[in-house]
């Protein structure tokens, strides 16, 4: 290792210019001491790069602290979709490399020249002695990197907010456009089975019906229109309850038998209740009653849907207001169950994606917490996102928890992926650290739970092992904030 009796390693020339030049740059400043000066720029190496090299990749190791003399650098951070947390042309004078250094982290951004550039290289050794021997370096270094984490990790912070926002209203797009679609299909058959029945009611209204006739259809209508919703059968129970009614149909010439079949069997009529009308009716007349009374059934089953299907909309809805609004109204009351319950709307598309199994268990007679609660929603989205990408591609089950232990409410989020070593535990809540894969995970979404949680007097812990990690919120129960 050089010292500064090693001062003579590059021509004297050289080391006098270097020396010059670097007084003249404002990162250094002229106050610099020369003799540190001298140090640093003998253990350096002087470097011309050509336009559009990748200096450093926000992926790997970058071990080298530079000093940017002329030229331009591109400096970007990119997500796993492609898009850019931030982009940005850097100009000479400029310093950059500590913070992989100090840090021992992945370089977090990608460096491209512009234009060519010359600057000096300092590889790991040299970088570490000058901060150790240099203290004008040290505080300058120092000072800077500071301030790039801290601006670094605010921009990843609002990305990180921003895009959590587009994946939520992607997510809403797709949860709204199923029951809109389903809706507008039961409107489509409504409009038919009108049409249809009112074609049958002509028919009648010009044939006639004796006493014994009118009463048995008056019946088996009443009982298509008191039926809410479709009978609960397993597939194997309805296969073969259709198969008995479309056979029965089949045996007394009625038209369109196995089309009539399913619509009357999950309305729970049986063959049976149709003996009536085999008993007033002619063979040859029995088709149009049962296509009046499936006409009647089917109409009923979608009216059940829409208005499931409306019911849905308006859970979302007011679960987009709940979510949106949640902390922007001053101190208020917040029901921690109805919080969570809310995150989990709103992100059923990714569980469903994946097949995930999810168990609810919310504690009873849980208290309000009287705050401002500004950021709850995020904690959770934050805690369920990880779990929902940490669960294998089958059986991937999320279990959340909510009690109150003592003066605290607590909030289990578990799920069954691979777990977390104990070596990436002691640095899971370091900033930029990530156990997802390149470019999937900013390693942000921790460390932003963790800061909210403070900010309540709470607090977050991690358990983890093969197949089973689970993260706890702490919160104060009955502390006012």
């Amino acid at each position: 290792m050089a010292t500064f009796s090693d001062c003579l390693v590059n021509s004297v020339e050289w080391q006098r210019a270097a020396i010059a030049e670097l007084q003249r740059l404002e990162v250094f400043g002229p106050d610099a001491p020369e003799n540190e000066l001298a140090c640093l720029v003998a253990v350096a190496v002087e470097e011309r790069t050509p336009p559009g090299v990748l200096i450093a990749d926000e992926t790997q190791e970058f071990n080298s602290f530079m000093i940017l003399l002329e030229g331009k650098v591109r400096v970007s951070r990119q997500d796993g979709k492609g898009n850019y947390y931030f982009n940005k042309i850097v100009s000479a004078p400029e310093f950059m490399g500590e913070v992989p250094l100090l840090s021992g982290l992945p370089t977090q951004i990608t460096l491209v020249t512009v234009t060519e550039i010359r600057g000096l290289r300092l590889d790991a050794e040299a970088f570490w002695h000058g901060m150790a021997e240099c203290p004008h370096l040290r505080s300058v270094v120092l000072a800077e990197m500071r301030l790039r984490m801290r601006g670094l990790q605010q921009q990843q912070t609002q990305q990180e907010k921003l895009a959590m926002l587009g994946t939520m209203t992607a997510g809403l797009m797709h949860e709204l456009n199923n029951p809109g679609a389903a809706a507008r299909r039961a409107a489509s058959q409504l409009r038919s089975n009108l049409q249809r029945m009112h074609s049958l009611a002509r028919s009648f209204s010009e044939r006639g019906h004796n006493p014994e006739q009118r009463a048995c259809l008056t019946a088996l209508q009443e009982r298509a229109l008191s039926v809410r919703s479709e009978s609960c059968l397993s597939s194997l129970q309805q296969s073969d309850a259709e198969e008995e009614m479309g056979s029965w149909m089949d045996e007394r010439g009625i038209g369109k038998a196995w089309e009539f079949a399913p619509v009357l069997v999950s309305s729970g009529i049986e063959p049976g209740d149709l003996e009536c009308l085999a008993g007033v009716f002619a063979a040859g007349e029995l088709s149009e009653p049962i296509e009046w009374l499936e006409a009647t059934a089917s109409s009923m089953q979608m009216v059940s849907l829409v208005e499931d299907s409306v019911a849905r909309v308006t859970e979302l809805a007011q679960a987009v207001k709940t979510y949106a609004h949640e902390g922007q109204a001053g101190i208020q009351d917040v029901d921690v169950n109805e919080s969570i319950h809310t995150t989990v709307v709103m992100m059923k598309h990714k569980l469903r994606e994946k097949n995930i199994r999810m168990q609810k268990d919310f504690g009873p007679n849980m208290p309000k917490l009287h705050c401002t609660c500004s950021g709850l929603n995020q904690v959770w989205t934050n805690l369920l996102d990880n779990a929902i990408d940490a669960v294998p591609e089958q059986g991937g089950m999320i279990a959340v928890h909510t009690a109150r232990v003592g003066d605290e409410l607590q909030v289990s989020i578990t799920d069954n992926g691979a777990g977390i070593s104990a070596e990436d535990q002691e640095h899971i809540f370091d900033p930029f650290f990530t156990t997802k894969a390149a470019g999937v995970g900013s390693g942000m979404g921790l460390g932003i739970v963790r800061q909210i949680l403070e900010n309540y007097h709470g607090r977050l812990t991690l358990e983890s092992h093969p197949g089973h990690t689970q993260f706890t919120v702490h919160i104060p129960a009955d502390q006012e904030f």
